[in-house]
């Protein structure tokens, strides 16, 4: 994984710079115009689906865009058609986690608060089965679905040591995911002494914080994402998503995502600095899940 393109957000980018080419005509008058539905411009304007670049044409000179702008949006179209890697794990994963990875894969930073577990991006493997194995508990799959899924979750890790540029990732956990049993006490271990190794990359940033601290601001586990712009032509803010078992959430708007950011930077104030959080991972992991375990 090298490259930080991602046809998720390609899309997205494009169905922002359609939405706002049409100004303010309607959706019917753009769709009479070319003898189209209007499901059809909808279908672009919310970025669903494929974009025949033939179609694009049409709507780009039917708005009047000129070169070099049109280009631009074009190669954006392409782009957006072009096939990403978690493509080939669809059998196994849900559209929505497909899209939670397909903004992940081209977002420049991501903001974490994670109450449940460990963050995604800092699993061991090890972690990560033994989670996927109780949830198979509850919610049977075939055993290829649960292998494909744990490889899927490996794979997005790339994104902090092999993607130009690697993605930028803050963290705030609560203490309670240190304490909380998953699997046995050595993937326990082992995966709290990963979460310490993990914070000496430049681009991590993980903070604690202590169940004994001072803060009662509470909030379920959420990600946001930001990316920078592609284009002048082709901005897109801010979005926050989570990442569950099964129910995801997906909001835009300045408003609301900074919202989100606000709630970050409160849990990052009340949190430990980087370098006592890595102490007590340290601490913790020697103190519940390391004696008499062999690592």
């Amino acid at each position: 994984m090298t490259s930080s393109a991602s046809p998720t957000v390609r899309r997205r980018r494009l169905a922002v710079e359609l939405r706002r080419l049409r100004g303010g005509r309607t959706g019917t008058t753009v769709a009479k115009a070319l003898g189209w539905s209007p499901a059809k411009v909808s279908r672009y304007e919310l970025g669903q689906g494929t974009f025949p670049l033939e179609e694009i044409e049409k709507l780009l000179e039917y708005y009047g865009v000129t070169e070099p702008r049109r280009a631009q949006l074009l190669d954006l179209a392409a782009e957006a058609n072009e096939r990403a890697w978690w493509d080939d794990y669809a059998d196994a994963l849900s559209p929505q986690y497909m899209e939670f990875i397909g903004l992940e894969a081209e977002a420049v930073s991501e903001l974490e608060w994670q109450v449940e577990a460990v963050p995604g991006l800092l699993q061991t493997e090890e972690y990560a089965r033994a989670i996927h194995t109780a949830h198979q508990r509850v919610v049977l799959m075939p055993p290829g679905i649960f292998e494909r899924r744990i490889r899927a979750r490996m794979i997005r890790q790339e994104l902090l040591t092999t993607r130009n540029p690697p993605l930028v990732l803050s963290v705030v956990i609560d203490e309670a995911v240190l304490l909380r049993k998953v699997g046995s006490r050595e993937v326990m271990a082992r995966q709290l002494r990963h979460l310490a190794e993990m914070t000496q990359l430049p681009n991590v940033e993980l903070r604690i914080l202590p169940l004994e601290g001072e803060s009662s601001l509470m909030a379920e586990s959420f990600v946001v994402f930001g990316f920078s712009p592609e284009h002048e032509t082709s901005r897109l803010g801010d979005v926050v998503s989570t990442e569950s078992v099964e129910n995801y959430f997906s909001i835009e708007g300045e408003t609301d995502t900074y919202t989100f950011r606000l709630f970050f930077l409160a849990f990052t104030a009340a949190a430990l600095s980087p370098d006592d959080s890595r102490e007590l991972i340290l601490e913790t992991t020697r103190r519940l899940w390391e004696s008499d375990v062999a690592v």
